[in-house]
């Protein structure tokens, strides 16, 4: 299964023989939201590939209405209907709301009946819900995006800082750490920080942030990069 879809076809299959996979291997497209960077490259993959892309109503609604003139048009029989968890294959993905801004956005928590992956990425800040949803996982996928003191003594335009750091864009490493430290952590075996900008965060940075939370040494906390991403963890 793969969670959003924003890199090209090429660059994906490069990135799945790094793990020992090929596009064939999926089979299904699980996604967020409408950004062009989870969902831009999903409907040419699925159209490629025969495998479904799930998505809420607002997403796909989103989408279509961004669709270029002269597109192929987008038939999906399988969308998430009120936050109900669904199944494909022997995993159970249950999506769970965030604020941000786009028209449905969710994240999704994933289990095989005994081990649970919490992701959190593009949420401008933490709500009770997603602490109630992130609660008692095995491994957690943490969005750290920014330092708010690199974000604003950076060169973004201000409509851009306001965007990224107000209550529907993206967690600082500090609004990560809050988070974990009131989620339910007796389960945790991975925390791994992701989503991080390239110009407004540092992985020493959010390294460090996620380790406090956990009482941990820093190089416990893994850090996905942009380029690398993070190799297979077991949960069992």
């Amino acid at each position: 299964m793969l969670l959003d879809f924003g890199l090209s076809p090429r660059e994906t299959a490069r990135r799945l023989a790094r793990r020992g996979l090929a596009p064939s291997d999926i089979a299904a497209v699980v996604v967020t939201h409408e950004h062009d960077d989870h969902v831009g490259h999903a409907f040419a993959f699925s159209a490629q590939q025969g495998v479904p892309v799930w998505l809420t109503h607002g997403t796909l609604r989103a989408v279509q209405e961004a669709r270029k003139p002269g597109a192929p048009e987008i038939d999906l029989e399988l969308n998430i209907e009120d936050r109900s968890a669904f199944a494909i294959g022997d995993l159970q993905v249950q999506p769970y709301t965030v604020p941000h801004d786009a028209r449905e956005p969710v994240q999704f928590v994933f289990s095989d009946g005994a081990s649970r992956l919490g992701v959190l990425t593009d949420i401008g800040a933490p709500t009770p819900h997603v602490e109630a949803s992130l609660s008692g996982c095995d491994a957690l996928v943490l969005e750290t995006n920014h330092d708010l003191d690199l974000l604003w003594g950076g060169e973004y335009p201000r409509w851009l800082k306001e965007r990224v750091s107000g209550p529907w864009g993206h967690l600082d490493n500090g609004q990560a750490e809050r988070l974990l430290r009131a989620i339910d952590r007796t389960r945790l075996k991975h925390v791994v920080a992701a989503h991080l900008s390239q110009q407004n965060n540092r992985p020493e940075l959010a390294r460090a942030a996620l380790a406090r939370a956990m009482g941990c040494e820093e190089d416990w906390v893994e850090v996905a990069t942009q380029e690398d991403g993070f190799g297979w963890r077991d949960l069992r």
